[in-house]
């Protein structure tokens, strides 16, 4: 098979930024405007920043067309790829790769999509990791007929669609339980229904978890599986990759999870401090980092699953905004200020009814779940198929 440089069958263009001192150039502006973090291997439908024609002008910013492919070239999305669907430019930190006639857009970037681990691997930088335009333009392409292009695009783009619409019904299925929870126990900043008030500390055990890198005495050390802060966002369990720590028998009593403990984050992006989700079923001695915070709910007072989305609300995420200390783009709480959390109590057997709802959406999400990773696994044979 034949293999051409993208530089041979594209047009490379990069971005710039206009001076953010100047509002000249941004305030008002109508030319969109892109950010590395637009690319996100997926279709870029939109934006909501924007410069002015005088930014424009007096910046290196070039306009991309519609069905332009980009690529991240710098930071947590170094490697990962964009199609354009509008006219926009955008900043230094991405490169627009134009395709000529004989190569069909969607064939480039699901050509790129596929060599997303190895241009991973190719970034150079720890802490921000890039690549270089120069990297970009000699990536090597297969060519094929462009009658067999279309023919990858179709079959391709047939099962992205459908991908696209199931996770888009898990999303659905993820509101759905917001707008219950809403309308069986209102508004929790405004508390139109009187819900009596408590602080976490009095209904639940809240413990913080064992620091890595310790130093033990004992020499029989036992290798368990453990809970990091990656593991939780913001109203689930992130199973992708699920470590192991050498632990004492001691420790792993300690802090052994059990079912429906709700773990918590120390630390984070400021507007994902004090994110939490329920672990329903944790690995056998699965234990949790000094990072996490778990907290083991009274059940005579309050329902796990509710307490969960309670933390999903503005009340929840109003208090731990104010109270969490912020360095360098990261916001953190301590032990003192989670359980002097405010939460609002219910009645248990509208909490408990509220739970059993949750459990048969989350069945429906199971389902929909199964169907979605045997696209994915399909989409992903499939590229390997047709490129390698």
């Amino acid at each position: 098979m034949e293999y051409k440089r993208i530089e041979e069958i594209t047009s490379v263009v990069t971005g710039g930024t206009p001076s953010t001192g100047e509002r000249i150039y941004w305030d008002n502006g109508d030319i969109p405007w892109l950010q590395s973090g637009c690319c996100q291997n997926c279709d870029v439908n939109g934006t909501d920043k924007y410069i002015t024609r005088i930014g424009y002008d007096n910046s290196s910013a070039k306009l991309m067309p519609p069905n332009t492919v980009m690529i991240a070239l710098t930071g947590a999305t170094a490697g990962k790829v964009g199609y354009l669907n509008f006219e926009a430019c955008g900043n230094q930190s991405i490169t627009g790769i134009l395709p000529c006639d004989s190569i069909n857009p969607r064939y480039l970037f699901y050509y790129l999509l596929s060599k997303r681990e190895k241009i991973l691997a190719d970034c150079i930088g720890g802490a921000q990791p890039h690549i270089s335009q120069g990297y970009v333009k000699n990536i090597l392409v297969p060519i094929l007929s462009l009658e067999k292009q279309n023919e990858v695009v179709a079959v391709l783009s047939k099962l992205s669609n459908i991908l696209a619409k199931e996770q888009k019904v898990i999303e659905l299925l993820d509101v759905l339980i917001k707008s219950r929870f809403v309308e069986m126990f209102g508004d929790m900043v405004l508390n139109p229904m009187k819900w009596h008030d408590v602080v976490l500390e009095e209904i639940s055990e809240i413990v913080s978890g064992l620091t890595k890198g310790r130093k033990s005495k004992e020499k029989e050390l036992l290798e368990v599986p453990y809970m990091a802060v990656s593991n939780v966002k913001d109203g689930h369990i992130d199973w992708t990759t699920v470590k192991t720590i050498l632990a004492t028998e001691h420790e792993i009593e300690q802090y052994r999870l059990l079912p429906d403990d709700v773990l918590m984050t120390e630390g984070g992006d400021p507007d994902k401090v004090g994110r939490g989700a329920i672990i329903k079923t944790p690995p056998q001695n699965c234990i949790h980092q000094n990072h996490i915070f778990r907290v083991r709910l009274n059940r005579e007072k309050v329902n796990p699953a509710f307490f969960a989305e309670y933390l999903q609300h503005q009340k929840a995420k109003y208090y731990f905004g104010g109270c969490a200390k912020q360095t360098t783009g990261i916001a953190s709480i301590n032990m003192t200020q989670l359980k002097a959390l405010p939460v609002l109590t219910p009645p248990l057997d509208l909490q408990n009814q509220f739970a059993a709802f949750v459990a048969q959406v989350d069945k429906l999400k199971v389902t929909v779940q199964k169907s979605l990773d045997e696209a994915q696994t399909l989409f992903d044979s499939l590229m390997q198929q047709y490129f390698g």
